[in-house]
């Protein structure tokens, strides 16, 4: 069946006047680098960026995407094919074979586009000889990848294009970006702020006062909640050496071993830790564990939802409690002011879970546990589960979702004067790793799901 071109207003956001910084990325040939804030519209232009050369350049050889997850390589890929569908409809193969995959776009030329997974290694794209590289959240992408991916370039001379947020400040993206060593003489280095984009861009149809108000808007709250570095790292697209990561990459390699069961085992101990979403682009996270004993627990399901309401989680536990009937526990954060409080208070109502539903308060910093309050900081948290990680004592799931939160958790020292030096923790894709930590919570409690082999007579 044909590949039908459709009206939509992804395809109605294509006719936007790029900003001027834009403009300049698109001119600009040869290897490139981008740095900057979040939201900007670096996706954006890099599609267009990406669907100009495969038009004006018939003869490379493939045009690859990779991005830490599949999901983010996506997200260029498809801006990429929607914007050859709309400026250049006649030079896309679009019915046969050859029409367009969700990883690979065939121009007539016989150029073609592929969005590729590369996992923590690259293997998967060490068989191909590329002629223009992008490499989206490319701070984020494990060196490993780097170094699988880039010898692909070398027999074609093909051109190099990163784009990233910063993440810390080590790594290719930032050798790069620094020209370490004046290796990266060849890149041409363009940086943009959240703050610029939001305060700059032209009023039009599609970015209007009253959303250039909310943006900035948003900016204003960022500032007032978040500590200097996060600030500058996440709108400013600034390097900061004052960030560290949680989880290295090499006890993330080291635990994440794990496929999904093909079945689910009986008569086992369950624990579900959960972290709640909004209604808005957050994504909510159900991590169940089995915990087989004190030095044996295996991450069996992760599930991830969006735009559920509060009475769609609880029914989600209530279903996931009758189907995995040897949940123990359900571990869910309901501090104050959370969306938590809600929806503990509607599974402790109910029979089902109310001996199961236990609250992890962060807000408080108080866990109820075996009757006892127990000062329990977020840092404690997040410290219990790298610690059975590094004891070997719990094994996760091999999940691209689960490793790129894992590796998106940071954190800095906080000082004050006068005051003790603090730890914040954060993430910006933190939410399994905040299901996770509820989970490993798992080894404070006795095994409750006793095997009977046989009974006295």
């Amino acid at each position: 069946m044909a590949y039908k071109k459709k009206k939509s207003f992804e395809r109605k956001r294509r006719k936007i006047k790029l900003d001027q910084w834009q403009e300049d990325f698109k001119k600009t040939k040869g290897d490139k680098i981008l740095c900057c804030g979040r939201q900007v519209g670096k996706t954006e232009v890099c599609g267009e960026d990406a669907g100009d050369f495969a038009v004006n350049n018939p003869d490379t050889q493939a045009i690859v995407m990779i991005a830490p997850t599949e999901r983010q390589a996506r997200a260029l890929f498809k801006k990429t094919l929607s914007y050859i569908l709309d400026e250049y409809p006649t030079k896309i193969v679009l019915s046969g074979k050859e029409k367009p995959t969700n990883t690979r776009i065939m121009m007539k030329t016989g150029v073609e586009i592929y969005c590729l997974p590369v996992g923590k290694d690259g293997l998967g794209v060490r068989f191909l000889t590329i002629g223009r590289l992008y490499k989206d959240e490319c701070s984020r992408i494990p060196e490993a990848v780097h170094e699988a991916v880039d010898p692909a370039l070398l027999t074609t001379g093909g051109d190099e294009i990163q784009l990233s947020t910063p993440f810390g400040a080590k790594g290719t993206f930032y050798d790069t970006w620094i020209n370490k060593d004046g290796a990266f003489d060849s890149f041409t280095r363009f940086s943009v702020t959240s703050e610029t984009v939001m305060s700059e861009r032209p009023i039009s149809e599609f970015w209007t006062e009253k959303i250039k108000e909310k943006a900035l808007n948003k900016l204003a709250q960022g500032k007032a909640r978040w500590s200097k570095r996060r600030y500058a790292q996440e709108y400013l697209g600034e390097f900061d050496e004052g960030l560290h990561r949680w989880f290295s990459d090499v006890l993330i390699e080291e635990v994440c071993v794990l496929k999904r069961r093909e079945q689910r085992l009986k008569n086992r101990n369950y624990y579900l830790g959960m972290d709640i979403a909004r209604m808005g682009d957050d994504e909510g996270t159900f991590e169940i564990f089995d915990k087989i004993d004190d030095d044996h627990i295996e991450h069996v399901e992760n599930i991830v939802t969006t735009k559920k309401r509060t009475n769609e989680t609880e029914e989600k536990v209530w279903e996931l409690c009758s189907n995995w009937d040897e949940i123990q526990k359900v571990l869910i954060d309901a501090g104050s002011g959370t969306l938590g409080v809600s929806v503990f208070d509607h599974l402790f109502a109910d029979d089902r879970t109310k001996h199961k539903v236990v609250a992890v308060n962060n807000a408080q910093r108080v866990m109820d546990r075996d009757g006892k309050k127990t000062k329990l900081k977020k840092e404690d948290l997040y410290d219990g589960l790298r610690a059975l990680m590094e004891q070997g004592k719990i094994k996760l799931l091999k999940d691209d979702d689960v490793i790129e939160s894992l590796r998106s958790i940071q954190y800095e020292y906080v000082m004050a004067d006068g005051e003790p030096t603090k730890i914040k923790i954060w993430g910006d894709y933190s939410h399994i790793a905040e299901g996770l930590i509820r989970a490993a919570l798992c080894v404070k409690y006795k095994d409750l799901n006793f095997k009977i082999y046989s009974i006295p007579t």
